[in-house]
């Protein structure tokens, strides 16, 4: 015994007070079969405490990922809900869309329509008077053996040069064409004179015979005759009337991007239009269904549009493709008219598709500003 009533060969005894707040040493005596004492029982380490939050996310479950890819401000804590990134994910695709097919819609659209109102006040036109002219001007040359002047001569060369008249202000061909044509009404003048004074001299006379063979020549000359130069012009005039009613490579893609464009857009409203209904469990969203319904309409008009303008021209191509003699010139005359009506009202509805895309944009951003600032403003 010594004298604080220790046991020597015993450890040194702890008071019952300090027991709970002394930190736990270990020694082989301690442990287990270590010189026959029994082992030291300690109570278990309490579990750290955790959020609400903490109680609701899976053991195991990737959310550092999730954090890192999201902008700061926006990362839900510990698995928390992501209505606000779905969202503002949901309402730039709409946004995105919507003026993509805006900006495809109008162009192909002016692709279209863009020639159909030159094609109806000049091409068109300046092709029918050439028609005329040349026509004309072949009735003259059968009158120009008539053994006096004839009235019907000078009404043929009178209607050749209104032809010309009336096409040099259709701007055929540009500056060019106009310097053309005022050469080809000069030599008409020439042709002319020739005849008339091959008209007053004898039947048999040699001086009648030269006139008629310089005017026959100044109006069928190959290389630098009238016709020769009408139908030229004629011909870079049909070219320019192929190149306004052809629908080419660049028009097709364009309306095929518009049409798939369209294809994204209605997805995405109706997936966004799903995804309001199961998670705020709303049945409808005005604002998206009137988009829905504006895109579905714009998209009708535009291509009924487009069809019947195309249309239009692909028959005006048609009927100007081959020479046109006499009546045929009139009619064709009505039935281009016809083919090619209501076209420059249909081309003035390009500006329309703007505006259409302005409110389609503005219909996305009402139905999603509501729930959007709802999530921006609610405390994390």
């Amino acid at each position: 015994m010594t004298g604080d009533g220790a046991v020597p060969g015993t450890p040194h005894a702890v008071p019952a007070a300090d027991q709970g707040t002394r930190p736990e040493t270990t020694s082989p005596a301690r442990h287990p079969g270590a010189h026959g004492t029994a082992p030291h029982l300690t109570a278990p380490r309490p579990a750290p405490a955790t959020s609400p939050t903490d109680r609701h996310t899976p053991v195991g479950e990737p959310t550092t990922l999730l954090r890192r890819l999201l902008p700061p401000g926006r990362r839900p804590v510990g698995g928390g809900s992501t209505t606000a990134r779905d969202l503002a994910v949901r309402h730039r695709l709409l946004l995105a869309l919507s003026a993509l097919l805006t900006l495809s819609l109008f162009l192909s659209y002016e692709g279209v329509h863009g020639d159909a109102n030159p094609l109806r006040t000049s091409s068109a036109p300046a092709v029918l008077s050439l028609d005329t002219a040349l026509y004309a001007l072949g009735q003259a040359q059968r009158d120009a053996g008539a053994a006096a002047p004839t009235s019907d001569f000078q009404k043929q060369i009178s209607v050749a040069a209104q032809s010309l008249a009336a096409a040099a202000g259709d701007d055929v061909g540009g500056p060019a064409g106009r310097q053309a044509l005022q050469t080809v009404a000069g030599l008409i003048t020439v042709y002319a004179v020739k005849v008339q004074q091959a008209q007053l001299q004898p039947a048999d006379s040699v001086l009648r015979e030269a006139y008629l063979s310089y005017a026959t020549s100044v109006l069928t000359d190959q290389g630098s005759g009238i016709q020769a130069r009408l139908k030229a012009l004629q011909g870079q005039q049909r070219a320019a009337v192929h190149r306004q009613t052809s629908f080419g490579p660049l028009l097709w893609l364009g309306w095929t991007a518009t049409l798939l464009l369209a294809l994204a857009l209605g997805a995405a409203l109706l997936e966004t239009q799903m995804f309001l209904r199961r998670r705020f469990r709303r049945r409808y969203n005005r604002g998206l269904l009137a988009a829905g319904a504006l895109l579905a309409a714009g998209l009708a008009a535009t291509l009924l549009f487009t069809v019947w303008t195309h249309q239009g021209m692909a028959d005006t191509r048609d009927l100007l493709d081959r020479p046109l003699t006499g009546r045929l010139i009139t009619d064709a005359g009505r039935h281009t008219a016809a083919y090619l009506a209501h076209t420059g009202f249909r081309a003035s509805a390009a500006v329309w598709i703007l505006i259409g895309g302005i409110l389609l944009m503005a219909l996305a951003e009402t139905g999603l500003r509501r729930h959007i600032d709802d999530y921006r403003f609610r405390p994390r």
